[in-house]
Protein backbone atom coordinates (compact mmCIF):
# COMPACT_ATOMS: atom_id res chain seq x y z
CA UNK A 1 0.00 0.00 0.00
CA UNK A 2 1.32 3.39 -0.95
CA UNK A 3 0.54 6.37 1.17
CA UNK A 4 -1.58 9.12 -0.33
CA UNK A 5 0.20 12.21 -1.60
CA UNK A 6 0.02 15.15 0.76
CA UNK A 7 -1.97 17.95 -0.91
CA UNK A 8 0.09 21.10 -1.54
CA UNK A 9 -1.11 24.25 0.19
CA UNK A 10 -1.76 27.47 -1.68
CA UNK A 11 0.66 30.28 -1.02
CA UNK A 12 3.90 30.36 0.94
CA UNK A 13 4.84 27.84 3.63
CA UNK A 14 4.61 28.95 7.24
CA UNK A 15 5.97 27.78 10.63
CA UNK A 16 6.37 23.98 10.78
CA UNK A 17 5.36 23.55 7.11
CA UNK A 18 8.85 24.80 6.26
CA UNK A 19 10.79 21.53 6.06
CA UNK A 20 14.27 20.43 5.08
CA UNK A 21 15.90 23.71 6.07
CA UNK A 22 18.56 24.16 8.76
CA UNK A 23 19.15 27.89 8.39
CA UNK A 24 17.06 30.80 7.13
CA UNK A 25 17.69 34.43 6.24
CA UNK A 26 15.46 36.15 8.81
CA UNK A 27 13.63 39.45 8.45
CA UNK A 28 11.88 40.63 11.61
CA UNK A 29 8.47 42.34 11.94
CA UNK A 30 9.98 45.82 11.45
CA UNK A 31 11.57 44.73 8.15
CA UNK A 32 15.12 44.65 9.58
CA UNK A 33 17.43 41.94 8.25
CA UNK A 34 18.57 39.74 11.17
CA UNK A 35 20.96 37.73 8.97
CA UNK A 36 21.28 33.97 8.76
CA UNK A 37 19.90 32.18 11.84
CA UNK A 38 19.00 28.57 12.53
CA UNK A 39 15.47 27.54 11.59
CA UNK A 40 14.54 26.59 15.15
CA UNK A 41 15.80 29.92 16.56
CA UNK A 42 13.72 31.76 13.96
CA UNK A 43 10.66 29.67 14.84
CA UNK A 44 11.21 30.37 18.56
CA UNK A 45 11.48 34.14 17.87
CA UNK A 46 8.22 34.01 15.91
CA UNK A 47 6.39 32.19 18.71
CA UNK A 48 7.73 34.63 21.33
CA UNK A 49 6.51 37.58 19.26
CA UNK A 50 3.11 35.93 18.70
CA UNK A 51 3.69 35.90 14.94
CA UNK A 52 4.29 33.35 12.21
CA UNK A 53 7.51 32.47 10.37
CA UNK A 54 6.58 32.80 6.68
CA UNK A 55 8.83 31.67 3.83
CA UNK A 56 9.00 34.65 1.42
CA UNK A 57 11.70 33.48 -1.03
CA UNK A 58 11.92 29.66 -0.91
CA UNK A 59 14.32 29.30 -3.87
CA UNK A 60 17.14 31.43 -2.48
CA UNK A 61 20.00 29.93 -0.49
CA UNK A 62 19.28 30.03 2.46
CA UNK A 63 15.51 30.63 2.11
CA UNK A 64 14.28 34.08 3.18
CA UNK A 65 11.72 34.00 6.00
CA UNK A 66 9.85 36.87 7.61
CA UNK A 67 8.11 37.28 10.94
CA UNK A 68 4.52 38.39 10.32
CA UNK A 69 0.86 37.60 10.96
CA UNK A 70 0.15 34.89 8.37
CA UNK A 71 -3.63 35.39 8.38
CA UNK A 72 -3.26 39.10 7.70
CA UNK A 73 -0.63 38.38 5.04
CA UNK A 74 -2.98 36.00 3.18
CA UNK A 75 -5.82 38.52 3.44
CA UNK A 76 -3.68 41.31 1.96
CA UNK A 77 -2.51 39.01 -0.87
CA UNK A 78 -6.14 38.13 -1.72
CA UNK A 79 -7.01 41.83 -1.67
CA UNK A 80 -4.13 42.61 -4.08
CA UNK A 81 -5.22 39.86 -6.47
CA UNK A 82 -8.85 41.04 -6.40
CA UNK A 83 -7.71 44.61 -7.14
CA UNK A 84 -5.59 43.37 -10.05
CA UNK A 85 -8.56 41.43 -11.47
CA UNK A 86 -10.75 44.51 -11.14
CA UNK A 87 -8.29 46.70 -13.06
CA UNK A 88 -7.89 44.11 -15.80
CA UNK A 89 -9.85 44.97 -18.96
CA UNK A 90 -10.77 42.39 -21.53
CA UNK A 91 -10.42 43.71 -25.06
CA UNK A 92 -13.43 42.83 -27.15
CA UNK A 93 -13.53 42.74 -30.93
CA UNK A 94 -16.55 44.65 -32.23
CA UNK A 95 -17.65 44.13 -35.81
CA UNK A 96 -18.79 46.79 -38.26
CA UNK A 97 -20.35 45.49 -41.47
CA UNK A 98 -20.19 47.56 -44.64
CA UNK A 99 -21.28 47.16 -48.27
CA UNK A 100 -19.40 48.52 -51.31
CA UNK A 101 -22.22 50.92 -52.26
CA UNK A 102 -22.71 52.42 -48.78
CA UNK A 103 -24.21 55.92 -48.68
CA UNK A 104 -22.26 58.81 -47.09
CA UNK A 105 -24.70 59.23 -44.20
CA UNK A 106 -24.71 55.52 -43.39
CA UNK A 107 -20.91 55.55 -43.58
CA UNK A 108 -20.85 58.46 -41.10
CA UNK A 109 -23.02 56.50 -38.64
CA UNK A 110 -20.72 53.46 -38.88
CA UNK A 111 -17.64 55.67 -38.46
CA UNK A 112 -19.12 57.28 -35.33
CA UNK A 113 -19.77 53.81 -33.88
CA UNK A 114 -16.15 52.82 -34.62
CA UNK A 115 -14.83 55.91 -32.82
CA UNK A 116 -17.01 55.05 -29.79
CA UNK A 117 -15.63 51.50 -29.74
CA UNK A 118 -12.05 52.83 -29.86
CA UNK A 119 -12.76 55.17 -26.93
CA UNK A 120 -13.97 52.16 -24.91
CA UNK A 121 -10.68 50.39 -25.72
CA UNK A 122 -12.14 47.74 -28.03
CA UNK A 123 -10.80 46.50 -31.35
CA UNK A 124 -12.95 46.80 -34.47
CA UNK A 125 -13.24 44.24 -37.24
CA UNK A 126 -14.45 45.97 -40.41
CA UNK A 127 -16.19 43.50 -42.72
CA UNK A 128 -17.05 44.49 -46.29
CA UNK A 129 -19.46 42.01 -47.89
CA UNK A 130 -19.68 41.52 -51.64
CA UNK A 131 -22.83 40.15 -53.31
CA UNK A 132 -23.30 38.84 -56.81
CA UNK A 133 -21.62 40.97 -59.46
CA UNK A 134 -19.96 43.17 -56.81
CA UNK A 135 -17.17 40.58 -56.77
CA UNK A 136 -16.12 41.89 -60.20
CA UNK A 137 -15.51 45.33 -58.63
CA UNK A 138 -13.33 44.50 -55.65
CA UNK A 139 -11.38 47.72 -56.25
CA UNK A 140 -14.43 49.74 -55.04
CA UNK A 141 -14.41 47.74 -51.80
CA UNK A 142 -10.66 48.17 -51.38
CA UNK A 143 -11.02 51.97 -51.83
CA UNK A 144 -13.72 51.98 -49.15
CA UNK A 145 -11.39 50.12 -46.76
CA UNK A 146 -8.63 52.65 -47.46
CA UNK A 147 -11.16 55.44 -46.73
CA UNK A 148 -12.02 53.80 -43.36
CA UNK A 149 -8.32 53.52 -42.57
CA UNK A 150 -7.74 57.21 -43.43
CA UNK A 151 -10.77 58.38 -41.39
CA UNK A 152 -9.70 56.47 -38.26
CA UNK A 153 -5.94 57.17 -38.47
CA UNK A 154 -6.02 59.55 -35.46
CA UNK A 155 -7.82 57.14 -33.09
CA UNK A 156 -6.78 53.70 -34.38
CA UNK A 157 -3.96 51.75 -35.92
CA UNK A 158 -4.32 48.98 -38.49
CA UNK A 159 -3.69 45.57 -36.98
CA UNK A 160 -4.58 43.55 -40.07
CA UNK A 161 -4.50 45.10 -43.53
CA UNK A 162 -7.58 44.66 -45.78
CA UNK A 163 -7.63 41.12 -47.15
CA UNK A 164 -10.16 39.18 -49.16
CA UNK A 165 -11.63 36.04 -47.57
CA UNK A 166 -14.18 34.43 -49.85
CA UNK A 167 -16.90 36.99 -50.58
CA UNK A 168 -15.85 39.45 -47.90
CA UNK A 169 -12.94 41.80 -47.25
CA UNK A 170 -11.75 42.06 -43.65
CA UNK A 171 -9.61 44.62 -41.81
CA UNK A 172 -8.92 44.78 -38.05
CA UNK A 173 -8.28 48.09 -36.30
CA UNK A 174 -7.01 48.54 -32.74
CA UNK A 175 -7.23 51.69 -30.58
CA UNK A 176 -4.11 53.84 -30.20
Amino acid sequence: MRSLAVPQKEGPRANRDIRGVREVQLIDEEGQNRGVVSFFDALRLAEEAGLDLVEIAPNSEPPVCKLLDYGRYKFLEQKKQAEARKRQKTVEVKEIKLRPGIDDNDYGVKLKAMHRFFEEGDKVKVTLRFRGREMAHQDIGYKLMIRVKADTIDTAKVETEPQLEGRQMIMILAPR
